[in-house]
C-alpha cells in the first residue's frame, strides 16, 4: 500500500521488519519496550523501527546501520496502478540493514554496537532520524551507515556504488581500503548540485558531526522509476542488491571492529540547515 507514513501500509511493513529483528535475536534500543520508537510529527502517529546487536569489548560506541522504510503511498486519483510502491526507494536499503543485521549477529564479532534503524518519515523531510538524533549524545556515535536505493547499476558501472558526502569525513577512503581486491568499487556522489547528502536521513546524524555518509547505486539522471508508481520489484536487479550488501558489510568491517574510526563531519555555519 505505497507505506506512507501514518497510513496502514507503513503498519504492514513495521510488523514485518519487527518480525525480522525477532527472528534474527536483536535487542531493544535505549530502554525501549518494543523495537518501536514511537512519536507524534505533525499530528501523525510514527514509529522507528530500532534492534541492536550490542559490542563486545567496545560496547558504548555506536555504529548506526540505516535506511527508510516509508514512501509516498497511494494516489489519490487516477486510473490504472496507483501504489507507489517504493521498491527501490527505500525498499531496497531496509532489505540491505536486514540482510547487514542477520549477517553481522551470525558473525558474532562486532566489537562495537550496531544499531540496525529503519527510519519512518523520510519522505515528509527525515521526520524519523531527526526525531532519532535529537536524544543521541553524538560522541558516543562512531559512523552512519545508511542505505538508500541500491537496486541498480550507477552511473560509474557494474560492482560500484557511491557515498554522498565523500569529501566530508575519511569514511570514503576506509571503505575504499577495505574493498581493495575485492572487485568492488566506492566512488564520490556523482551528482554533487543535487545536495544528497543533506536529503537522506545519514544529514540527520552528520548534523551532530558524526561521520554519516549514505550508499546508492541508482543512476539519478537516467532513472525513470524515482518517485513513480513504476518503482516496482521487476525494475530491479537482485544481483546489484546482492553484491552491494555484500560490499557494504565488507567495507565497513574495520570501522564495525573498531579497527578505524573515521574523522568527524564539520558543517560551515548554516550548511546544511533545516528549511
Amino acid at each position: 500500500e505505497g507505506r506512507k507514513t501514518g497510513t496502514p501500509g507503513i503498519e504492514k511493513a513495521a510488523q514485518y521488519i519487527e518480525s525480522e529483528f525477532e527472528r534474527i535475536g536483536l535487542t531493544k534500543y535505549n530502554n525501549l519496550s518494543s523495537y518501536r520508537q514511537n512519536f507524534i510529527a505533525r499530528d501523525i502517529e510514527m514509529f522507528n523501527v530500532i534492534g541492536v546487536l550490542e559490542g563486545k569489548s567496545r560496547k558504548d560506541e555506536y555504529v548506526v546501520v540505516s535506511a527508510h522504510y516509508d514512501h509516498l503511498g497511494v494516489k489519490e486519483e487516477g486510473t490504472g496502478d496507483l501504489i507507489y510502491n517504493g521498491a527501490d526507494d527505500d525498499a531496497s536499503g531496509t532489505t540491505a540493514v536486514l540482510a547487514l543485521a542477520e549477517y553481522f549477529t551470525a558473525l558474532g564479532n562486532n566489537e562495537r554496537t550496531l544499531i540496525f534503524v529503519a527510519f519512518t518519515g523520510e519522505e515528509m523531510g527525515l521526520l524519523g532520524s531527526r526525531h532519532f538524533g535529537k536524544d543521541v549524545n553524538a560522541a558516543q556515535f562512531i559512523a552512519g551507515i545508511n542505505i538508500e536505493m541500491i537496486g541498480k547499476n550507477s552511473s560509474y558501472g557494474p560492482k560500484t556504488a557511491w557515498l554522498t558526502g565523500f569529501d566530508r569525513s575519511d569514511f570514503g577512503t576506509i571503505i575504499q581500503k577495505n574493498l581493495k581486491g575485492t572487485g568492488y568499487q566506492l566512488f564520490p556522489d556523482p551528482y554533487p548540485t543535487q545536495r544528497l547528502f543533506f536529503r537522506s536521513d545519514n544529514a540527520s546524524l552528520a548534523r551532530l558531526g558524526i561521520p554519516s555518509h549514505t550508499f546508492s547505486t541508482v543512476p539519478i539522471d537516467v532513472d525513470k522509476h524515482y518517485h513513480k508508481v513504476s518503482d516496482e520489484a521487476d525494475t530491479l536487479d537482485m544481483e546489484i542488491i546482492t553484491e552491494t550488501i555484500r560490499a557494504i558489510a565488507l567495507g565497513t568491517h574495520t570501522i564495525i571492529n573498531g579497527v578505524d574510526t573515521p574523522s568527524r563531519v564539520v558543517l560551515k555555519e548554516g550548511e546544511g540547515r533545516r528549511k
